[in-house]
């Protein structure tokens, strides 16, 4: 009595047996894994905070809107400032985050772990310090928020999934 469940079945205790196996890379990609892409443009606006900014926050959005290149266009000139590139850049960042939470296992849990303590240095720079409080950097900070909080969404969803097709029989 072979019925329609047995598929997922199975396809639960496939996915079982890769989880203790170490998945299909058997490891080689944990580091990647583990490490919060967001803190990188994070570090990039701290770099070009402590290098290019002066010590207030006007200065800091002067440097900010500073053109680091034109692209041409039919319609002119478009000037694409330092600020903008760096949001561009968490952009990316967040977007690889969210296909990296799909996963359910420990280096996906440390990485929600080290991407909270990314949120939590981003929002105390941005109360606390002159240069930091832009908005280049608090789009950056509600990115770091957005990889927190979808990250642990993405990743219990897809946990209720997996324990779901396992748990059938």
């Amino acid at each position: 009595m072979s019925g329609g469940g047995d598929n997922g079945v199975m396809l639960g205790m496939m996915a079982a047996n890769r989880a203790q196996r170490g998945g299909p890379a058997k490891g080689k990609s944990s580091m990647f894994n583990i490490f919060p892409l967001m803190i990188v443009p994070v570090i990039i606006y701290v770099a070009v905070a402590f290098t290019m900014g002066g010590a207030d926050q006007a200065s800091m959005a002067a440097a900010l809107g500073q053109p680091v290149f034109h692209i041409p266009m039919t319609s002119g000139q478009w000037a694409l400032p330092l600020g903008d590139l760096i949001v561009i850049f968490g952009m990316f960042a967040l977007f690889i985050e969210q296909i990296k939470a799909a996963g359910s296992g420990t280096p996906t849990i440390i990485n929600h772990g080290l991407s909270m303590a990314v949120f939590v240095v981003a929002m105390a720079l941005f109360l606390l310090v002159g240069k930091f409080g832009t908005s280049a950097f608090f789009l950056l900070t509600l990115m770091t928020l957005m990889d927190t909080v979808g990250g642990f969404v993405v990743t219990v969803v897809a946990a209720r999934r997996d324990l779901a097709v396992g748990g059938e029989g």
